[in-house]
């Protein structure tokens, strides 16, 4: 199994719940190993993932089906 990472840009300011909310949600995505906040950057989520079973546009999408703007770093 071969692992990247992903940096995910999310233009809201979201409360501790909302990101907690929001690291279990990508966790049940197929692929997920690791979503977290980068502390202290609390609208950047770096998620750790197996390319071959998930896409980084799936994780985006995912991200945006909560109602939040978000874009791709680096991608």
């Amino acid at each position: 199994m071969s692992l990247s990472d992903i940096l995910i840009h999310i233009n809201q300011k979201l409360s501790e719940q909302q990101r907690n909310t929001l690291e279990e949600s990508m966790r049940q995505i197929h692929g997920v190993v690791a979503p977290r906040f980068n502390p202290g950057k609390d609208h950047l989520l770096l998620v750790a993932f197996n390319p071959e079973a998930t896409s980084t546009g799936a994780l985006l999408a995912k991200v945006q089906s909560f109602g939040y703007k978000a874009q791709l770093v680096g991608a």
